[in-house]
């Protein structure tokens, strides 16, 4: 299989290219940390993107979406971080749109999809209950309770929790903590009672809350899934965000490569552009080639989730374990090489540097997939 872009697909990288640098450049990033917006995000961008396509660029047509698929969606998730734009993409066009795709009834599907496309509703997806990501550490308890379950548990990181208006909350409906089998999906209200959501500003100036629920009732139709085999549709779903959150840290390594480019171009010492310096041109080299390896990675977990691959899962931990280092050598090139005044508010690449960090955090480091890898080659 050849890792390129066919035309469709360089028409929306290109419309996203286009489309993010003039309506959501650094500068918004700048602007809602400054002013601490209360959503952290701009709404009527967020209406942008769905007239473009873009909330619904991974939904089936069926239901209301664009049906361009993964690498469509990796694409302009590639421009969000060249970028540094701030949306619900990820927790509601990608992870949770992925969810309900997967698991949903048809009427779930119905009632939610079009809507997620169309920038109505934001769903986000509440997995995470350690500091560290373990999809399957899951201590939230479901219990049966008149023709539904009531569900009890906390979810300190919540990618958009605090604007969603549905929750996908995964919770125990038997087992032990760690036990792969026994997780059921639910699809909560947030201003049902007995959920609390408290907003949590993160160091790259994203949005996230932490979630509480207590005693909170649900019924059988918001179950989203067999009951007790909620994590293989909580994987497909946190798979589809690793490859695109390894999409866009490929765009954040690529902007900080050619913004440094440009500044060794144009920056003097000892009467020379420092872009001369063997030095630098070494190092430079040698970030270009990674960056095309990182490229190669994500375009390759993204097709295998199109194509249905059975090792999908596999190349979407490949692909953000090298995502992930190849943006933190990125970022951190950037910095030295710009000098001092690399690590200054005045410069964008310090903003790069925060998100860069963030994300690579953000399920699963280079060691929870190195780790993931060498179980899946049964090493």
């Amino acid at each position: 299989m050849a890792l390129v872009l066919n035309d469709e697909q360089r028409m929306v990288q290109e419309s996203a290219n286009g489309f993010f640098a003039e309506h959501a450049p650094a500068a918004q990033l700048r602007k809602l940390r400054d002013t601490k917006d209360p959503d952290g995000f701009d709404r009527g961008l967020w209406a942008k993107m769905a007239e473009m396509g873009f909330a619904g660029v991974a939904i089936p047509e069926q239901f209301g979406g664009a049906g361009l698929g993964m690498v469509a969606a990796g694409l302009i998730q590639e421009a969000i971080g060249r970028n540094l734009s701030v949306s619900p993409f990820l927790s509601a066009s990608i992870l949770s749109a992925t969810a309900i795709a997967r698991g949903g009834t048809e009427d779930q599907k119905a009632a939610l999809l079009p809507k997620i496309a169309a920038a109505e509703l934001i769903v986000a997806l509440a997995a995470d209950e350690t500091p560290r990501h373990q999809p399957a550490h899951v201590e939230t308890r479901a219990e049966v309770s008149g023709n539904g379950f009531r569900l009890t548990g906390a979810k300190p990181f919540v990618l958009d929790g605090h604007v969603a208006d549905r929750l996908i909350v995964a919770a125990r409906t038997s087992g032990d903590i760690a036990d792969r089998a026994g997780i059921t999906l639910f699809l909560v209200d947030p201003k049902a009672a007995g959920v609390s959501v408290a907003r949590r500003f993160m160091v790259d100036s994203r949005n996230a809350a932490a979630v509480t629920l207590d005693g909170v009732q649900v019924d059988g139709a918001d179950v989203l899934g067999p009951v007790g085999e909620g994590l293989a549709i909580l994987e497909a779903a946190l798979d589809a965000g690793r490859a695109c959150l390894a999409a866009e840290m490929l765009g954040i390594s690529a902007q900080s490569f050619e913004t440094t480019i440009d500044y060794l171009k144009q920056r003097d010492q000892f009467g020379v552009k420092i872009g001369s310096f063997q030095a630098l041109q070494h190092r430079a080299a040698h970030l270009f080639c990674e960056i095309e390896l990182a490229r190669s990675a994500t375009l390759k977990a993204l097709t295998a989730l199109d194509e249905g691959d059975a090792r999908a899962s596999f190349y979407a931990s490949l692909a953000k374990a090298k995502a992930t280092g190849v943006a933190k050598l990125a970022t951190n090139e950037a910095v030295q090489m710009h000098g001092g005044i690399g690590m200054t508010d005045e410069y964008d690449i310090g903003f790069y540097m925060k998100r860069a960090r963030a994300a690579g955090e953000t399920f699963g480091d280079v060691a929870f997939h190195g780790d993931r890898l060498a179980r899946m080659m049964q090493f």
